[in-house]
């Protein structure tokens, strides 16, 4: 059964730094297209960044560039999100998603998700 289980959200201050996890089983990570989502209530899912599994090149949205940095272990089929400078906007719940076999990033749909984890940054 393919799984995405993510953690490492917490209570954190402006400025503050966390680092998210999502640990990957069910389907062949070498042929993955992984993504970070997060979500408001209220609000629209917002992408925040992806990357294709046999590649090195990832993307990130606007308003976390050169604040967050998604990164992977292919030995523990583990992906990251380590996310700096936090400010209250970023509060939501973070979801990594996936798509098996690979597609580009910009896909419009993805296939598995995980539950999420909740973030929230305070002033």
């Amino acid at each position: 059964e393919v799984q995405l289980v993510e953690s490492g959200g917490d209570l954190v201050q402006a400025g503050g730094s966390l680092l998210l996890s999502c640990a990957v089983s069910g389907f062949l990570f070498d042929d993955s297209t992984i993504a970070w989502f997060r979500q408001t209530p209220g609000k629209e899912r917002e992408g925040v960044s992806c990357f294709l599994a046999h590649d090195i090149r990832t993307w990130y949205a606007d308003s976390v560039k050169g604040r967050f940095t998604m990164s992977r272990d292919i030995n523990t089929n583990t992906v990251y999100l380590q996310m700096n400078n936090l400010k209250p906007e970023d509060t939501a719940v973070y979801s990594c998603a996936a798509n098996s076999p690979h597609t580009d990033c910009s896909a419009s749909v993805y296939r598995f998700w995980g539950q999420g984890t909740q973030v929230t940054v305070s002033s």
